[in-house]
């Protein structure tokens, strides 16, 4: 089986400083991959560079078997991989469900279709109930699962989560762990960014580890979870005890 996306030596600098150095990653079709490592250890630069946000300044990525290292983002987006925000970004004029019909645009002209196919994802994160709701009526765990709805609505193959677990309470993360499961279930790859470890290790299938711009493991939960290196540099010791 070919990986559904492919990193391959994916650099990005900001001046002087190497934000992500030479990281190299294959996702495979069905996985839910988890990224993790200390705040600044570029993985969001690092999602936005494989998605089109930013332009690599070396190395090639590869989704879907075609290279798209120039793509723009829009362009990466009709080809089937779309994401979430770590600082969630919905229209805040709309409502959930004009939201999430802007998604739904990626694959339709027509506006019955984009209202059908957004009230599908609405229902699916569960949020019927607020579908006619504005931002100001939300909170961030309804403006989590509106934005996952939006990514959703463009038809990903392959779906970015940026922390949408951040700021929730504990029930709230538990429904975001079965709506990934449901994600994957219904046949769309997950590659998540998230810094809440119990979550994200009931998750993963494999889990990447990020650490000054650097990939220091790669690994089952299990294999991370007890990596010497990593749990110097991110887990800490009480992370292995427990």
């Amino acid at each position: 089986m070919e990986p559904i996306l492919k990193a391959r030596n994916v650099t990005k600098k900001f001046g002087g400083m190497i934000a992500v150095n030479s990281v190299n990653l294959d996702i495979y079709p069905g996985e839910i991959v988890g990224l993790i490592g200390p705040n600044g250890a570029g993985k969001t630069t690092f999602f936005n560079s494989i998605t089109g946000f930013y332009k690599c300044d070396g190395g090639s990525v590869t989704f879907d078997g075609k290279d798209i290292t120039a793509r723009t983002t829009y362009q990466n987006c009709k080809a089937g991989m779309a994401r979430t925000f770590q600082i969630v970004q919905p229209f805040g004029q709309m409502t959930s469900l004009e939201n999430v019909m802007v998604g739904a645009f990626n694959r339709t002209d027509s506006h019955k279709e984009a209202e059908l196919e957004a009230k599908k994802w609405i229902e699916f994160v569960g949020m019927q109930d607020k579908m006619y709701d504005k931002l100001a009526n939300l909170n961030i765990g309804d403006q989590r699962k509106l934005e996952m709805a939006r990514a959703l609505a463009t038809g990903p193959k392959l779906l970015l989560l940026d922390e949408v677990m951040a700021g929730l309470t504990p029930t709230e993360i538990d429904g975001v762990i079965d709506l990934v499961r449901k994600i994957r279930e219904s046949g769309t790859t997950v590659l998540m960014i998230e810094h809440i470890m119990k979550a994200l290790m009931q998750l993963s299938d494999k889990v990447v580890v990020l650490d000054h711009g650097e990939k220091i493991a790669e690994g089952t939960p299990e294999e991370i979870a007890n990596n010497e290196r990593v749990i110097e540099s991110y887990l800490g010791s009480a992370y292995k005890k427990a």
